[in-house]
């Protein structure tokens, strides 16, 4: 057994890594692994630092990749979008209807947890539809651990609907729901509802007037 052979065996007993005893010996990793291959292995703490500080600077890197990427997708994104037209709102509202609007009992309603969707959905009744804005009302739905004055303040802040539409809030009280939906809906889900405060136009004749719209589109999109 040569020096370099009975050197490389302390190091490795000493905890140190193939990479680390080939730096120091300049012995192959594939020497090493048949010098020690029956050597127990148990890192010291420089080898520990180095894995850990790889790691970190991996992560970091991914991060680095994934903030690029999505920049770069966001840019390229803001170009193939354009500007839009007020027939893309038309269909950007009619498809948002058709997920999540309500086609029964004649009542014009679209219903979400996400504040960007239901602004989107007043923009669209109001400069589409011609609805008023005093015919919106909005119910939220909550759940029992829910604080209701924090959410009643935080849906007329995000929609710049007065208080007074706001209708009774309507409380989940099934078991299991709160503890799986608080965190994920922590101001629960908003309904806004077209009123047709006695004017027809946005009654009922509203609600099919958008049926009518759905039932056009869906027809041009059949193969």
């Amino acid at each position: 057994m040569n020096q370099l052979h009975t050197k490389a065996i302390q190091l490795r007993k000493e905890g140190y890594s193939y990479a680390l005893i080939n730096k120091r010996l300049g012995v192959s990793k594939s020497t090493l692994s048949n010098w020690l291959t029956e050597i127990p292995f148990k890192p010291n703490q420089e080898v520990l630092n180095r894995i850990n500080n790889t790691k970190l600077k991996l992560v970091r890197t991914k991060q680095k990749d994934k903030f690029e990427t999505w920049a770069r997708i966001k840019k390229e994104a803001r170009i193939e979008v354009g500007r839009l037209t007020k027939r893309d709102l038309f269909m950007f509202g009619l498809g948002l209807y058709l997920g999540e609007g309500a086609k029964a009992y004649d009542a014009t309603q679209i219903i979400n947890a996400n504040p960007d969707i239901i602004r989107l959905a007043l923009k669209w009744f109001s400069e589409i539809c011609g609805v008023p804005r005093e015919n919106f009302s909005i119910t939220i739905h909550l759940y029992p651990d829910t604080n209701v004055n924090e959410t009643l303040k935080f849906w007329q802040k995000q929609t710049g609907i007065p208080r007074r539409n706001f209708w009774k809030t309507q409380l989940d009280k099934r078991e299991g729901k709160s503890k799986t939906k608080r965190n994920k809906l922590p101001y629960g889900t908003a309904s806004i509802t077209v009123r047709a405060l006695g004017n027809p136009i946005f009654g009922v004749q509203l609600h099919r007037r958008i049926l009518a719209w759905m039932d056009h589109a869906m027809d041009n999109t059949r193969v």
